[in-house]
């Protein structure tokens, strides 16, 4: 099974989470977006599957945010 990401994006001026082909949001803020992407990605992988948060940064390139059994839950700050 692939990995489902969950990637945090500012499109358009505002925050949102990218996922399968589709975006949820938007949110307040980047951290309101974290959150939600996490709480998400957690789900998905009570549910069996491999999940990831992912976050664009300004130079346009993926980081790792938090993945699910390798980072805790709720994640620190």
């Amino acid at each position: 099974m692939a990995r489902t990401q969950y990637i945090v994006v500012l499109l358009n001026g505002e925050w949102k989470i990218s996922y399968s082909g589709k975006h949820a949001g938007p949110y307040d803020t980047q951290k309101a977006a974290i959150k939600a992407a996490v709480d998400a990605a957690h789900k998905t992988g009570q549910n069996g599957g491999d999940a990831q948060v992912l976050i664009q940064g300004e130079d346009n390139k993926f980081r790792t945010e938090w993945t699910y059994g390798h980072d805790p839950y709720p994640p620190k700050g």
